[in-house]
């Protein structure tokens, strides 16, 4: 092949004279073989591959199109276009502002504020089903979390702390049972009392009768290192401590209390929690209050709570973010209606209702399917990946009975949670009101969630642009034509034949078809015309 392209190229050598006639271009054009145009054809094909491949490792790594980006960031300017990935309007001006204000590691996983009980509930639901609702590293997380809030420095000066603090890093469930037993034995400890009532105690009231006996032991405690707590380091890790395990006992009574159906009860404790330590954010009582508040169906007080804590400056959560959309769905969802809207267009209230919804989708895409109730639910782990699946799981196990409460709410999530996905085509790169959808959530859900009987919700999939797709089938369309007609060239052309004669078919049928409808004197004239 290569040979007959050179002799091809060979004839064609041409002077300075044979450009400058017509008779020298037409003899240049009469001289090339289909060769040339295969071997030319193969070349674009190449370059086209080449292109190809290099735009495909830009997208991969970059998550954004090599050509896209010089054609706006330098041509259009150029031109005299304007710059639609500038942030022109306040939404896209809000949304890079909570970029920005994201310090907090992308994949950090976070206490569950609403974790169960692993005796009275867990384990329970392991007897029942022969299933561990907990994975390992989970329960590696919790005893982490022990032995920060719960231990200190100075355990060895009182000998109940200093059983727990090895208590609290027995891997054995038996064992720290019983370390916490043999704590008691010596002094009312609260931290033992904590132990039993979380993994001892086989029902809610069990639990609630030992934190109890945890809340005086832990008073005491904590009215004792408040005094010394000016007189060192170590009087001040002391307290602070003692301080963890007291909002630790009131809050896991209050829990008690909204277990046991005592609702009120449980509001109450928690509000006054929440005005004796306001600076403890970390336990994020403000989750055990909404999702209480919603039981009373005190929507009023829900949106006071949502009003101080959803806050551009505060971290966000599911809960936050799907009990706004919650609230603001209940002011028109039972009146609304996907067909009456799509004639008259949406009004105000239900507008503000789908942004509040697209809003809280793109913060957790995977809360709808569990709320419309397309997956199915499991106990909620200990710990939670923001925007993960695990926190879906979370929200939508305590949640999931809110939402039906709300008539029409369900509904209205049903018919515009999905617009969500269109607004942010690729949410990896780019969020709309939050930061890019985090790439590690998948890993880090699978190390909490159980694998075995649950499947991982994963999102988003990475859909390739279609001019990638396009160039890519016309590259390998093209390739392969220029390699069939240099291969066969005989029976291309009657392939080409073959295949245009069945392209042009139908209009000859159709042709023919008129032709003998109408008469042949009017076919004539028409002809003619």
């Amino acid at each position: 092949m290569s040979t007959s392209i050179f002799n091809d190229f060979k004839v064609l050598a041409p002077g300075p004279a044979m450009f400058g006639t017509e008779s020298s271009l037409s003899m240049f054009l009469n001289t090339l073989t289909p060769k040339f145009y295969v071997a030319l054809t193969g070349t674009s094909s190449l370059i086209s591959g080449l292109i190809l491949i290099f735009e495909w490792w830009y997208f991969r790594k970059y998550g954004t199109s090599f050509i896209e980006q010089v054609s706006v960031s330098h041509l259009r300017p150029l031109l005299g276009g304007v710059d639609n990935s500038s942030p022109t309007n306040s939404n896209t001006s809000n949304g890079d502002a909570d970029s920005n204000r994201q310090s907090v590691s992308e994949c950090k996983v976070w206490r569950n504020p609403l974790n169960l009980f692993r005796g009275a509930e867990y384990n329970r639901y392991t007897w029942v089903t022969g299933r561990e609702p907990l994975t390992y590293y989970d329960m590696n997380l919790s005893a982490q979390d022990h032995q920060t809030f719960f231990t200190c420095d100075s355990d060895h000066l009182r000998p109940a702390d200093a059983i727990m603090q090895k208590a609290w890093r027995e891997r054995n469930p038996q064992a720290r049972i019983s370390a916490a037993h043999e704590a008691l034995e010596l002094e009312d400890c609260a931290t033992a009392y904590i132990l039993l009532a979380e993994e001892e105690a086989t029902t809610i009231v069990e639990a609630e009768k030992l934190f109890k006996q945890a809340v005086k032991a832990g008073e005491g405690c904590y009215r004792r290192s408040q005094q010394l707590q000016h007189h060192g380091a170590q009087y001040e890790a002391q307290h602070r401590r003692d301080t963890n395990v007291l909002v630790y006992i009131k809050r896991r009574l209050a829990m008690c209390s909204r277990k046991l159906g005592r609702t009120r009860e449980a509001v109450k404790m928690m509000r006054d929690l929440m005005k004796e330590f306001p600076l403890l954010s970390m336990f994020n009582i403000h989750e055990n209050l909404l999702e209480s508040l919603l039981e009373l169906q005190n929507y009023a007080d829900v949106q006071a709570v949502l009003a101080k804590y959803d806050d551009i400056s505060l971290p966000k959560s599911a809960t936050i973010c799907y009990t706004a959309a919650l609230l603001k769905a209940r002011a028109v969802s039972d009146k609304f209606s996907p067909e009456a809207a799509s004639r008259r267009g949406l009004s105000t209230a239900e507008m503000n209702a789908v942004e509040a919804i697209h809003r809280a989708v793109e913060f957790n895409p995977h809360v709808p399917k569990y709320l419309l109730e397309m997956k199915s639910l499991i106990l909620p782990p200990e710990h939670i990946l923001k925007r993960g699946d695990s926190e879906a799981i979370a929200y939508a196990f305590f949640h999931l009975q809110h939402w039906k409460r709300v008539e029409g709410a369900l509904n209205l999530l049903h018919c515009t949670w999905e617009g969500t996905f269109r607004m942010i085509p690729y949410p990896l790169e780019k969020g709309h009101l939050f930061y890019p959808y985090p790439i590690c959530t998948e890993t880090a859900d699978r190390e909490l969630l159980p694998t075995v009987f649950h499947e991982v919700s994963v999102y988003p999939k990475k859909e390739l642009p279609f001019f990638i797709l396009f160039t890519a089938g016309l590259c390998s369309f093209t390739a392969m034509l220029a390699l069939l007609t240099h291969q066969f060239p005989e029976l291309m052309g009657v392939f080409a034949k073959a295949f245009l004669s069945t392209l042009f078919a139908p209009l000859n049928f159709i042709m023919e078809k008129v032709e003998s409808i109408l008469p042949s004197s009017l076919w004539h004239q028409l002809t003619r015309i």
